[in-house]
């Protein structure tokens, strides 16, 4: 698996990963409003990290990095269970150069469940347009 820069390449791939994997991850979101070019906006002046496994994309990452907030993390439906998630989230927290965050939809629980696997732990509740989000922190080791 490679872990790399976004390109304006990877843009179409990117924009239909991020509305499909929303309303799929989201379901109880009303998801009549959302557009491809939300990609767009959701990363704008994030630095975003593209996995590949054989030469296909396979998720993505994207990263506030003077905040190490991470904002999003994607991964296509045919390479869920791979180890995907996992590499591109290692690979965010190695750029990390204090505690990162993230907000983590209360209703995800499977995306709960995998960063609390990771290491990343509650801290505060908080009201967002898409439903109630856990603030997470992941401290350095």
């Amino acid at each position: 698996m490679n872990i790399r820069p976004g390109t304006p390449s990877d843009r179409p791939f990117l924009r239909t990963l991020f509305l499909h994997s929303r309303r799929q991850s989201w379901p109880w979101a009303d998801s009549s409003g959302w557009a491809l070019e939300d990609f767009d906006t959701a990363t704008l002046d994030e630095q975003v990290w593209v996995a590949e496994i054989d030469g296909h994309r396979a998720g993505f990452a994207s990263v506030w990095e003077s905040d190490n907030f991470l904002h999003n993390l994607f991964v296509a439906p045919q390479w869920q269970g791979h180890g995907v998630g996992s590499a591109l989230l290692r690979h965010v927290q190695a750029t990390f150069t204090g505690t990162g965050a993230l907000k983590c939809l209360v209703q995800n629980e499977q995306a709960l469940a995998f960063y609390q696997h990771h290491g990343w732990h509650t801290e505060a509740r908080g009201i967002s347009p898409e439903g109630d989000y856990w603030l997470m922190h992941y401290r350095l080791p």
